[in-house]
């Protein structure tokens, strides 16, 4: 088994992205686009902002200015996306089976899609596919503001990709654009069309959690819920070689979809460990006061399955639940101040329970203000939620069976106390704006969407806030709209295994093999009595790991079993039977069917030899023959190993080589050769 990590990518929004060849077949783990990259690009520009840069792109002697960054220093151009850089490296005909194991990891399938050559497989869970979907029409409906502005590409090569250009960017642009090692570019590509995200659904297939497919009748795959978006899984792949568990980002609580099932990835021969949001908890720990060992006993419990599950899940519950509050009371005391809240947050998850959170929270404090969700997709994507309860957990499952609303939001649209237009423009929102307001739109990068026009018209108010999420580089975000006067909030939404939750998880789980990251290694230190050895792995270098069952299944047919008549090997402790019929593979099983041909003959009756020949039967059998032999203990150089040779002398001259292997007679006459196997044949077992 070979893998090779393409990208360990950068949280929830890009997630890790990997490629496997199991059993001769080759895998694709996810296939995300790194939306952060649309940094380094100006947003829409208003008309003073295009005549500022016209200027200055007219002036022959622009030169570079010592990491000089301010508004002008962005692309001010239509922007490409930046895909997997090391996916193109792979020859797309290649690939047998793509995995896709959330709504993210599907955001750059189109790319692939739309390549030619690419006939694999598809798999992703309902739910993913249709919120993938839904991201992605939104993606091409934001771009959309773009070509307007812009108009049609003029080349397939943008100027701004020209190394003449490259060099008068600022640092942190250029790293955007080429990486820190500066070989990043292949990585770039225009937007694809809604024609493109539409043909890349239809190649799809879809599976629901814990559904069987098998690919080619060799592979079966299964699809488990881990906890962090609805729809959102890890998988399981078993084969005839062995069988492995492709661990993701997974959340052990989580309040609207289904849990982290980590059960069903117990006792794998394998295990890919691909959650890297443990990074970031490690940072955490890097820059505080905590000393504590990471492996110690009071940080972390022998098993999951020594604790009780709403403990495991209290922390993670309360933490989640306090920041929530948090927000809302910031968002909150901004409303009453005068001033609006913008919130660009692209988590469904933490959208929904911000509504819920930040109408409780107006109701308790007797305000009326008006909550506006702008999205081409939200109305669409609001109604799907109503209609998806086995993707979310037991909690809004018990809502359903109550007779009440899965979330919120339904009750707040009947109440019109959330207003859902598709667009900053639309005359719905027109006619019902007011303000104070609080509003949800995307996009999270702040520079798409319909973000950038409330920015715009919010950034000078000191009355206002901005709710950030956690994003590399918010300086850099709100370049095109300083100087910013508005209050900013930043938070960190984690999405994924904590730290100190690692090693107890995979000593609950079992695998015999794992695939760590090696950015990980320092971080989780595995305790000497740990049960699995561990293969550590890095961006862009292949990894073979050894992945083979201790034993496999083989059905029989109940005919054929019947005919069974075993020989005991004593010596080797093995019973052995001789038979005939079909193997074949089925559902990622092997199957022995009956030979339904009824041929005949001498040969098919004839015992088949096992073993080797032992020399000490083997002389007293040629001296009944009457053939005169001597044995000689030789060792082989090449096999280290001891052979013994059988000269034989009269009446017949040859030798006899047994190996640990083989024997083999040498001799110069076929009759001779024939009488010593008889002698041999006669000293072995047959079945």
């Amino acid at each position: 088994m070979k893998f090779t990590c393409l990208s360990k990518g950068s949280g929830f929004h890009f997630p890790p992205c990997h490629m496997l060849n199991f059993c001769g077949i080759r895998i694709l783990f996810d296939c995300p686009l790194d939306l952060s990259g649309l940094m380094a690009f100006s947003p829409i520009p208003t008309s003073l902002d295009a005549l500022l840069f016209e200027e200055s792109n007219n002036n022959e002697k622009r030169h570079k200015i010592e990491d000089l960054l301010d508004a002008k220093s962005l692309i001010f151009a239509e922007p490409w996306y930046k895909t997997v850089n090391n996916l193109h490296l792979w020859n797309a005909s290649l690939i047998d089976v793509i995995l896709i194991s959330s709504p993210m990891g599907i955001m750059g399938l189109p790319f692939l899609t739309r390549r030619k050559g690419l006939s694999a497989k598809i798999y992703v869970t309902e739910a993913s596919a249709r919120l993938g979907q839904l991201m992605m029409e939104d993606l091409v409906s934001m771009h959309a503001e773009f070509r307007q502005f812009y108009g049609p590409e003029e080349s397939n090569f943008p100027p701004w990709l020209r190394q003449e250009e490259l060099e008068i960017l600022p640092s942190v642009l250029k790293d955007i654009l080429l990486g820190k090692d500066g070989v990043e570019s292949g990585g770039w590509t225009p937007m694809y069309s809604a024609a493109d995200v539409k043909d890349c659904i239809l190649k799809i297939d879809t599976v629901n959690y814990a559904q069987e497919v098998c690919y080619n009748g060799t592979l079966v795959i299964k699809a488990f819920s881990c906890g962090v978006e609805i729809g959102s899984c890890n998988w399981i792949l078993d084969g005839p070689k062995g069988d492995i568990a492709y661990l993701s980002s997974s959340c052990f609580f989580s309040a609207h979809t289904m849990t982290f099932d980590y059960r069903s990835l117990q006792g794998t021969s394998s295990l890919i460990y691909s959650d890297f949001s443990s990074l970031s908890d490690a940072q955490d720990i890097e820059d505080g006061d905590n000393n504590s060992d990471p492996t110690s006993d009071t940080l972390l419990p022998l098993s999951f399955q020594d604790m009780d599950e709403s403990s495991l899940n209290s922390d993670e519950n309360l933490e989640e639940k306090e920041k929530l509050v948090f927000i809302c009371s910031c968002a909150i005391e901004c409303v009453k101040d005068g001033g609006s809240v913008l919130i660009p947050i692209n988590r469904l998850g933490t959208i929904l329970q911000l509504l819920e959170e930040m109408t409780t929270s107006l109701e308790a404090s007797a305000m009326e203000v008006p909550i506006y969700i702008i999205s081409s997709v939200a109305e669409e994507l609001l109604a799907l939620l109503n209609i998806i309860p086995e993707w979310l957990c037991k909690q809004r499952q018990e809502r359903l069976f109550a007779g009440e609303p899965l979330f919120a939001h339904v009750k707040l649209q009947k109440e019109k106390k959330i207003h859902v237009v598709p667009n900053i423009h639309s005359h719905q929102l027109l006619m019902n704006w007011q303000e104070p307001c609080i509003v949800f739109c995307p996009h999270w990068s702040l520079r798409i969407g319909p973000v950038v026009h409330l920015l715009r018209r919010w950034c000078g108010d000191p009355k206002s806030l901005l709710i950030l999420e956690d994003i590399v580089n918010p300086e850099l975000a709100l370049l095109p709209f300083k100087p910013v006067a508005m209050k900013v909030l930043q938070c960190l939404f984690p999405s994924g295994i904590g730290l100190q939750k690692v090693q107890p998880l995979l000593k609950t789980l079992q695998p015999k093999t794992v695939m760590f990251p090696e950015d990980l290694r320092l971080k989780t230190s595995f305790s000497c009595e740990k049960s699995f050895s561990v293969s550590y792995y890095t961006e862009a270098e292949p990894l073979k790991v050894s992945c083979q069952k201790d034993s496999s299944e083989l059905k029989i047919a109940a005919d054929l079993a019947s005919q069974f008549y075993w020989k005991t090997f004593k010596k080797e402790g093995i019973n052995v039977t001789r038979l005939k019929g079909n193997l074949l593979m089925e559902n990622g099983r092997h199957h022995l069917l009956l030979d339904n041909n009824k041929k005949t003959s001498e040969s098919n009756s004839s015992l088949v030899r096992c073993g080797l020949a032992d020399y000490n039967k083997l002389l007293p059998a040629l001296s009944e023959m009457g053939i005169n032999a001597s044995i000689e203990i030789v060792k082989d150089d090449v096999e280290s190993q001891n052979v013994c040779l059988v000269h034989t002398k009269e009446p017949y001259k040859a030798l006899i080589e047994i190996g640990n292997t083989s024997t083999v007679i040498t001799t110069a006459d076929a009759n001779v050769a024939s009488i010593l196997y008889k002698a041999i044949d006669n000293i072995l077992d047959g079945v």
